[in-house]
């Protein structure tokens, strides 16, 4: 066996390659999500969504903290040259996700129809539902594997993982989507629906098909990363240090994953009881018929669609910091670890600004652009799309902060700022919802309110925990925001400009985006928001900087 150890990334390196599995992800889910919204509509892509909030619940309670507390556990052993522990720590992890994996599927799929009314009231998401429950076990050994190899920052097999899910999403969800519907779209279902005593109809059924597309891809990313697993523990020296009792581990383990689990399933919980709150509330006080509210429903979750592609970026930051952070405080390098949080919340700012700047100032075009809304629904979607544009900035600064606390080991503080948050957004959209002249809309506003609130509580734990090497999100952003408002002028006054030339709205948001990309290029240089030290931690780092001519 070789005695070479699994080669490790930098912080930055490793965030590099997340953030373009990333990119590569979001431009297939992009292929995949606009046109299948035209295939099964508002109302097929609401219950489509309705399938993934409640798919989500089950996954934050089956993976949430345990990927966060291996990668955590198993950087603390590598750092302590305690290699023989890191084998202990996965097969503990995996046990624990095979368990609540297997009874998060068998419960998803047995109960599909009862979920999807209590989530709706309507039981039209079932066959989504029931299409998406293997995932859950399947998410569950993927994430044991993905926190192998994040607590030695390798983010490679996690990033050719994903990639290889939204290929499989993409070819074989769409093709489903579509196939069912030309297959359905002229058939009697009727005494189908009897039988099963659920509606079934072809909306229903291509929901269904579109999401299988998401369990085949979660088959295909588990036996890829199986084989990875495979490869490097046969090449890695898993001998050195000491194994501590399985017991043990198991107890550590959930002292970490716990707490960030009630976090992320509470949030995640309340999330879907806030859609039950708002559905009931358009259907109720808002006045709405069911064909009304669900296309509403529809709309909002295509904007979130949206608004979830730059949060989405995130997380390939808070994956990669999290084991290097545990690795400075591990070492006692608290100025180590100061310089990653900062150069992750700069990295972040460069991210999440431009892009909620950019949502904010041309949600309509957007929106236009990407689905052709007019009338009544380009006015909804752009109000709600420009409100979850400035949440985007609050909701990245939640994912970065929880990291750091995580990494410091405060693991029960965003589990209470969550919640509370979570609250602030059911109590805002039952009030607001309700009103009629505002309906769908006050679902954006509470989520704006709710990460606004969690942004507040974690910056002012941030302030009290770090004590000496005090963080310091305004000073860092202030140079991005500047880029960004920079940005955010030259793309709504192109727009403007490209309408009176040219007589497509779609061409002229094209053309604008790409205006406010190159402005805002333009000023990170000329604010040197970019140092030489952060390209040198990049993947072929001097040759960017070289590029960029970054000294």
């Amino acid at each position: 066996m070789s005695e070479q150890p699994m080669k490790k990334q930098s912080f930055l390196h490793g965030a590099a390659i997340l953030a373009a599995a990333t990119l590569i992800v979001k431009l297939i889910g992009a292929v995949y999500k606009i046109p299948l919204g035209n295939i099964i509509g508002d109302a097929g892509y609401g219950y489509f969504t309705t399938a993934y909030d409640i798919y989500s619940v089950l996954l934050m309670i089956s993976t949430t903290g345990r990927p966060v507390a291996m990668s955590r556990m198993i950087s603390e052993s590598r750092a302590l040259g305690n290699t023989a522990q890191i084998r202990q720590i996965f097969r503990t992890a995996l046990n624990v996700f095979l368990v609540i994996g297997i009874a998060g599927s068998a419960g998803m799929l047995l109960l599909c129809a009862q979920l999807s009314r209590l989530a709706t009231t309507f039981d039209t998401s079932w066959a989504a539902i029931a299409c998406l429950a293997p995932s859950v076990l399947l998410i569950c050994l993927i994430s044991a594997f993905r926190g192998f190899f994040q607590g030695q920052s390798n983010m490679t097999p996690t990033s050719v993982s994903q990639i290889l899910e939204a290929i499989c999403k993409l070819v074989i969800g769409l093709g489903a989507a579509w196939g069912i519907m030309q297959l359905t779209k002229n058939a009697d279902l009727s005494s189908l629906s009897q039988t099963l005593g659920l509606t079934v109809d072809p909306v229903v059924l291509s929901a269904g098909g579109a999401i299988l597309g998401v369990t085949i891809g979660c088959v295909v990313s588990a036996v890829y990363l199986g084989m990875q697993y495979r490869k490097a523990v046969r090449g890695e020296n898993f001998r050195a240090g000491e194994v501590k009792s399985g017991r043990t581990t198991l107890y550590e383990l959930l002292a970490i994953a716990v707490p960030i689990t009630l976090g992320s399933a509470g949030l995640q919980i309340i999330n879907l009881v806030d859609t039950m709150v708002f559905m009931r509330q358009l259907t109720g006080a808002a006045g709405l018929a069911q064909t009304a509210a669900e296309n509403a429903k529809g709309i909002y979750n295509f904007c979130q669609t949206i608004f979830n592609l730059p949060c989405a970026f995130i997380p390939a930051i808070t994956i990669s910091i999290i084991p290097a952070i545990t690795e400075h405080l591990t070492q006692k390098n608290n100025r180590g670890a100061k310089l990653v949080e900062d150069s992750s919340i700069k990295l972040m700012s460069l991210i999440a600004l431009p892009c909620a700047v950019g949502l904010a100032v041309l949600s309509g075009p957007i929106l236009q652009l990407l689905r052709g809304y007019e009338g009544a629904q380009l006015l909804t979607g752009a109000q709600i799309l420009s409100i979850l544009g400035v949440s985007v900035v609050f909701n990245s600064l939640v994912l970065i902060s929880n990291a750091i606390m995580q990494a410091h080991g405060h693991v029960t503080r965003p589990v209470i700022h969550m919640l509370i948050g979570g609250v602030v957004k059911v109590a805002v959209n039952y009030w607001l919802v309700g009103i009629p002249e505002v309906n769908i809309v006050g679902a954006a506003i509470g989520t704006l309110c709710c990460y606004a609130v969690i942004t507040l509580l974690n910056l002012i734990a941030l302030a009290r925990m770090n004590g000496d090497h005090r963080i310091s999100p305004v000073k860092v952003m202030f140079k991005p925001l500047l880029a960004s408002a920079a940005m955010g002028f030259a793309s709504f006054g192109a727009y403007r400009l490209l309408l009176l030339a040219i007589p497509s709205q779609k061409i002229a948001c094209l053309a604008a985006v790409a205006v406010g990309v190159l402005v805002y290029a333009v000023f990170v240089l000329l604010l040197k928001i970019i140092t030489y030290e952060d390209c040198l931690l990049l993947p072929k780092g001097e040759k960017i900087a070289k590029v960029l001519k970054i000294r």
